[in-house]
């Protein structure tokens, strides 16, 4: 299982909701909010932003409006497509809209507000353009204001490095383990020198991060599938090969709790997979480190605030959401909950360059923030995340049920082709 704080693809979430389903009171007209709404509701999910700038959020406009925020417990994607669906005055005036859904969303972009018109084009140029873009319709239209993003890099356990004759600096490491194989060839010298642990958890992990590394994924701008090409084979052939070196902990469960704290040595992941690794084993504080990516960086997960077109008072709550989402504030949210920033301007700043204990006193930033801006662009369809689904259910077959590799590419593909079909793509 690859585990993220998100809920990112099959991932088990760390942090619950803080309550279930709450029914806002959105009202409004179908056809766009009038202007004089006092009351304004938000929803979103546990986790996806920082609750002490939410509730600064409350105060600070307060002589003007009531914001009433509800945090949505379950499948919130799912709750929210009833319930923009279903329209009328239980549409939230504000919702959050997970990173991995944004592309679904596109092209029903009439259900949103174009932030442009509020704007958003004004203080664009303060937030990453590839972020900007992945929640934008072809003609322009801007549906959402990025919150955060998922950066990633390669957390590893510096005292069991050293502890195999390794190299623990981070700047080390990074050079040793710069390319998929470089880090593979690491794993085999830290399981000779410590058997019985592992350098990734599973095959979906490395298989998710090689696809987030290139410029394109399971389908084109065309809309046509394409996850039966070289990009996405190589992808898999790297995460077959931890499977193939040993190197692969086959963990899809939640007993990565458990090994995270013992015999995993590394783990890929994104910024937000720090409070992942300190929840799962406080008692390893001061033993991780962090360095870039093997292979470079990818983002995985990173969500938007958007306004549905029932939203009461769109001039207003465009405000509230440019203010909890200001680089001032993001910085903020980075130190409440780890929530990492859109924003460059917030890598520079005391919230976000201070040592994390938890790193052994570790800037992470000086990580994090120049992978940020090294993300590579793609394409995300609609349909991407339901396609990609397929070759993480049978790269599970293959590590829990020894399935042949060569079957399940095949049966992989075969599957993606059926899903892409049903969903239009060509």
């Amino acid at each position: 299982m690859d585990l993220s704080r998100r809920g990112f693809l099959q991932a088990a979430v760390f942090t619950a909701a803080a309550s279930g389903l709450t029914v806002a009171c959105g009202g409004g007209s179908e056809s766009g909010g009038t202007k004089n709404g006092k009351n304004l509701t938000m929803w979103y999910w546990g986790g996806a932003l920082s609750d002490k700038v939410v509730a600064e959020a409350k105060t600070h406009f307060t002589s003007r409006i009531k914001l009433t925020s509800a945090s949505i417990g379950g499948d919130f994607k799912q709750k929210l497509t009833t319930t923009l669906a279903a329209g009328g005055s239980s549409v939230p005036d504000i919702t959050g809209i997970k990173g991995e859904d944004i592309a679904s969303f596109l092209p029903n972009a009439d259900r949103f507000l174009d932030l442009n018109d509020l704007g958003f084009k004004k203080i664009s140029s303060q937030y990453l353009e590839w972020k900007t873009k992945l929640a934008q319709t072809k003609d322009g239209k801007q549906i959402g204001f990025p919150i955060d993003i998922g950066p990633t890099a390669l957390f590893y356990r510096a005292d069991l490095f050293d502890k195999a004759g390794l190299p623990d600096d981070p700047a080390k490491v990074a050079a040793e383990a710069k390319t998929w194989d470089d880090y593979f060839a690491l794993g085999a010298e830290l399981k000779k020198a410590l058997p019985g642990t592992f350098l990734v958890n599973n095959m979906g992990s490395v298989f998710n991060i090689a696809v987030g590394q290139g410029t394109k994924r399971f389908i084109d701008e065309d809309n046509h599938f394409i996850g039966d090409q070289d990009h996405i084979r190589a992808a898999w052939n790297t995460a077959i090969r931890a499977y193939r070196l040993g190197l692969d902990a086959k963990i899809n469960d939640q007993s990565w709790n458990s090994a995270v704290g013992k015999s995993l040595t590394t783990e890929l992941g994104a910024a937000w997979h720090a409070l992942d690794i300190e929840s799962a084993a406080p008692d390893t504080k001061g033993k991780w480190r962090v360095c870039a990516t093997p292979g470079g960086p990818a983002n995985q997960g990173g969500s938007y605030l958007t306004l549905p077109k029932q939203c009461r008072n769109p001039e207003e709550a465009f405000k509230i959401i440019s203010w909890i989402l200001s680089p001032d504030n993001n910085a903020k949210s980075f130190t409440d909950a780890a929530i990492f920033p859109a924003s460059p301007a917030s890598y520079t700043m005391p919230a976000m360059t201070g040592p994390d204990a938890f790193f052994g006193g570790q800037k992470v930033i000086e990580v994090f923030g120049p992978a940020a801006e090294a993300i590579p662009v793609s394409y995300e369809a609609p349909a991407d995340s339901a396609v990609m689904a397929p070759f993480m259910a049978e790269l599970t077959s293959i590590e829990a049920k020894g399935k042949k590799p060569d079957d399940a590419w095949k049966d992989a593909v075969s599957q993606a082709k059926q899903i892409a079909r049903r969903q239009g793509v060509s």
